[in-house]
């Protein structure tokens, strides 16, 4: 016997069969804008790590370049720590800017904040879309796949180790919640 593909509890079981797709789009796209939010979260944290680092080492390097000064006027050994602090602590800057640090971070964390308000998005679309008629869902993914859109067209790219740090903290269930879980 055939298996019954109409739903009973609707006048029109084609419609929802066309929002079902659409659900199953909007639960893949809030999938990957989870994946990508925590991957740029990740990356985030790492970026603002290294901002400071590049701020605050060559403070300390100049202070250790001229602590042997201060120190003892037989400088012997500490002329060669000296030379290598402020050294160091003259390049630092240049790296920084080099890396463009300041501006990445600030996209960095746009590009996050983005990719986690359409998964938001994206996952109420899939909730309530079964409440729905086609024509207000399909209005309602087609805006969120838009603003996808845009937010994608960042050439912002990830270290791979930081997907690879977000995969993990995803599947141990790092970014599940309680009231999702169904009850055993």
């Amino acid at each position: 016997m055939a298996k019954n593909i109409w739903y009973t509890n609707t006048s029109n079981p084609i419609i929802n069969m066309t929002n079902e797709k659409l659900i199953k789009e909007c639960k893949r796209q809030e999938e990957s804008c989870l994946y990508t939010s925590t991957t740029l979260y990740i990356w985030l944290r790492e970026a603002r790590f290294w901002k400071a680092a590049f701020i605050i080492l060559p403070i300390i390097l100049g202070a250790i370049a001229s602590w042997s000064i201060l120190d003892n006027p037989n400088i012997g050994w500490m002329l060669w720590v000296t030379a290598s602090a402020a050294l160091i602590a003259g390049i630092l800057p240049a790296i920084r800017e080099a890396l463009n640090l300041d501006v990445n971070v600030e996209n960095i964390s746009l590009l996050a904040s983005q990719f986690k308000h359409l998964q938001d998005r994206f996952r109420l679309a899939a909730d309530t879309g079964e409440e729905k008629d086609f024509a207000s869902l399909d209005a309602e993914v087609r805006d969120l796949l838009e603003r996808l859109d845009e937010a994608r067209k960042s050439s912002i790219t990830p270290p791979e180790r930081c997907f690879i740090k977000a995969r993990k903290k995803i599947t141990e269930g790092h970014y599940s919640f309680d009231v999702d879980k169904k009850p055993s």
